[in-house]
């Protein structure tokens, strides 16, 4: 076993395993543990004794809470050009992961945000556990929903994806599988046999079908969702594409979930409340690799704006939670001020190799 300050990597038999190593931090991505990861990925890519590739994490609080955005939100305010390169090695990243031939299993439990859910949703298999907590808390950071969620969001039941990226709602095991951000549950209590069980597989013929059948022995129901519960509320308070149209229709219900929604916007960024809003649903069917070329258009922008370093001072330096967001409101967003966040970058987009 090799180490590297916040990445553990191994070959266990005929398995790569990636063991995030950051628990203090919640196991958030730096800028280096991206790297160590796309590093391992292609060197497993094409090495014939690596049938496939186990994710875990260390601690039981947390599988991955996302991205350093807070040592981005210090290079941005000195140098937004330089903070471009934490999003151009995670996107690169998980592109890598996107695109992988061979199983990539992740085992999550606990908090799971963010770029954690772009090391997992990005998968094929992600396997969770008793105690998920997850979300794509990006508009209460004056930020958007990234690592491919336009892609992933857009693949959510009807409107669920839009309601999940606006709001930042919070899913518990049941919900995150509902989503499509889970493919499996496996008790939490099962996953060190379950780890064992998929190293011991036998990955000489097919190998997803080696890892089906471990799963399928391991895998039990996770219980009713209440994101599913809500599915025709949603599909109906959500069905329009633009900000306005969906907050009259929150206010004119008035029911338990448009009051949660309405609430849960008052705090978020109106720009990145428009901003996501067409991010989501201009782009149905989009492919992964296309939702990292548009999200990375859309982080260069907000790298170059106020709001994202304002929800970084007031979520988790001042830790105030009181954000003063510019502009202000959604009806001083204007449309051609979000037109400005689509525009090409020129010779500057993100070049995916």
């Amino acid at each position: 076993m090799s180490e590297s300050q916040e990445i553990i990597s191994s070959v266990e038999g005929s398995v790569g395993r990636i063991h995030l190593n950051n628990p203090k931090a919640l196991n958030s991505l730096t800028s280096g543990m991206c790297e160590t990861m796309h590093e391992l990925l292609d060197a497993w890519r094409d090495d014939d004794t690596v049938g496939a590739v186990i994710v875990t994490s260390e601690g039981e609080r947390a599988f991955c809470a996302g991205g350093d955005v807070r040592q981005v939100s210090s290079t941005g305010q000195e140098d937004p050009v330089a903070a471009r390169r934490f999003f151009q090695i995670e996107y690169a990243m998980d592109t890598a992961i996107a695109e992988f031939p061979k199983p990539y299993i992740s085992l999550i439990d606990g908090i799971v945000m963010g770029g954690g859910l772009g090391i997992s949703v990005n998968g094929r298999y992600r396997v969770m556990g008793d105690n998920i907590m997850a979300a794509m808390p990006e508009t209460g950071i004056g930020l958007l929903p990234d690592v491919g969620a336009t892609a992933f969001l857009n693949a959510c039941p009807g409107r669920t994806g839009l309601y999940l990226g606006l709001t930042g709602a919070r899913l518990d095991t049941a919900d995150a599988i509902y989503a499509g951000f889970g493919t499996h549950h496996v008790a939490s209590d099962k996953h060190p046999v379950l780890l064992d069980a998929l190293i011991n597989a036998d990955y000489a013929g097919d190998r997803f079908a080696a890892v089906d059948a471990v799963l399928e022995q391991y895998s039990s129901p996770a219980g009713d969702s209440k994101l599913e519960a809500l599915q025709r509320d949603i599909d109906r308070l959500f069905a329009a594409d633009d900000m306005e149209t969906i907050v009259a229709a929150l206010q004119e219900d008035g029911s338990d979930v448009a009051k949660r929604a309405l609430d849960a916007f008052g705090h978020m960024s109106p720009t990145s409340l428009k901003m996501t809003a067409r991010q989501i649903t201009s782009n149905p069917g989009i492919s992964t690799r296309d939702s990292l070329i548009l999200e990375y258009r859309l982080v260069c922008q907000v790298l170059l704006r106020h709001d994202f370093y304002e929800g970084i001072r007031a979520a988790l330096v001042d830790k105030d939670r009181n954000p003063q967001w510019k502009p202000t409101t959604l009806a001083e967003v204007t449309s051609s001020y979000i037109d400005e966040h689509f525009k090409s970058l020129g010779d500057q987009e993100l070049v995916l190799n």
